[in-house]
């Protein structure tokens, strides 16, 4: 007898993503995934070590499951399992909580396994600051074991969350993307759960007899996405019927999709619209759609110092009217003490 489905169905999400990693790891520069050979379960003598692939664990059922499926899968793919617990010391006894974690995920097998206690500030609002302080420190975790990736436990619900906060910001396609299934640095980070449910996860957890902890900050409506998740999502779903999770999750992957080819005509269409000096000729800016000239703006924003958390859509849109709707009007001052301010048929944006 097969294990429980729902089992079943948390394994062969994280089987997915290793091969992917393995296959990745395998594939020479320059040559396409689709040729790469297969990963083997038998590694030939004189090749490195097994690739070490984390997880981040909380303790919750999302990142409990997702640590039982990799020790699972991961030896019969050849690969070294471990696993990392942040202690962002915000509740009282955070750091024996920290120390639990450890435990069970030693006794799931992986090996190494450690807790890293962060210091969480105020910058961009307490969930912004506790994530911010939480991808530092897993970087840090995954150079310092020098793992091929680190794996989070965010599910389908997660992501639908994650589109409804993003309409709500009113920051574009980008924002109804959601979370990708690979991100970081050389896409370190890898979201195996992003199409199962968080139900499946917690029942997983369950057939499986694995303690998991229940974060009280995800109950407490101080914090948006806790109002989102146990009042806004189960609103929705009374008003519209069920599947509005599935259907935000869908349109996070087509949005995504979209937001990739804009983002890759953007770049293409940049160097054409730069002068010699760096400045944005406004001319050429206004002969492009806006959705591939205001990515332009965007990104030239960045690269001028203006912080990405910071930068909305309401900004861009006002360095654009520079573009569309000029009539003499002064600079655009821009977060990061960046400043865009049109001269001479030329879009200038730099430190103030």
């Amino acid at each position: 007898m097969g294990p429980h489905p729902a089992v079943a169905a948390i394994r062969l999400a994280v089987r997915r993503v290793l091969h992917d990693i393995l296959t990745e790891l395998n594939t020479p520069a320059g040559v396409p995934a689709a040729t790469a050979v297969e990963p083997t379960r038998e590694r030939p003598p004189g090749l490195p070590a097994a690739p070490l692939v984390l997880v981040a664990c909380s303790g919750g059922a999302d990142s409990m499951a997702l640590a039982s499926a990799l020790a699972f899968e991961a030896p019969r793919l050849g690969v070294r399992a471990g696993g990392v617990t942040v202690d962002h010391g915000l509740q009282s006894g955070s750091d024996l909580r920290a120390e639990e974690v450890v435990l069970r995920l030693r006794e799931l097998g992986l090996d190494p396994v450690e807790a890293t206690a962060v210091t969480v500030g105020r910058e961009g609002g307490p969930e912004a600051a506790a994530r911010d302080a939480r991808y530092d420190a897993l970087d840090a975790a995954a150079a310092r074991h020098g793992a091929a990736a680190v794996l989070l436990g965010h599910t389908r619900d997660d992501q639908a969350e994650t589109v409804l906060l993003g309409l709500a910001r009113g920051s574009g396609i980008r924002s109804l993307s959601g979370m990708a299934a690979v991100s970081g640095a050389g896409g370190r980070y890898r979201r195996p759960f992003l199409q199962v449910d968080r139900q499946t996860a917690r029942k997983a957890c369950m057939v499986q007899s694995l303690p998991v902890w229940d974060d009280p900050h995800n109950a407490d409506p101080a914090y948006t996405r806790s109002r989102l998740r146990h009042e806004g999502l189960p609103a929705l779903e009374k008003a519209l019927g069920k599947g509005v999770v599935e259907a935000l999750a869908r349109t996070a992957q087509l949005s995504r999709d979209d937001a990739d080819a804009l983002d890759t005509w953007a770049r293409q269409a940049e160097a054409g619209v730069r002068d010699a000096t760096g400045g944005l000729a406004c001319a050429k800016l206004y002969a492009l759609p806006p959705a591939v000239r205001r990515r332009i703006l965007r990104r030239a924003a960045l690269e001028a110092g203006a912080p990405g958390g910071a930068l909305f859509a309401r900004h861009i849109e006002e360095v654009d009217r520079l573009i569309t709707g000029w009539r003499g009007q002064g600079a655009i001052n821009l977060p990061g003490k960046v400043v865009a301010r049109r001269q001479g048929g030329r879009l200038v944006i730099r430190q103030g």
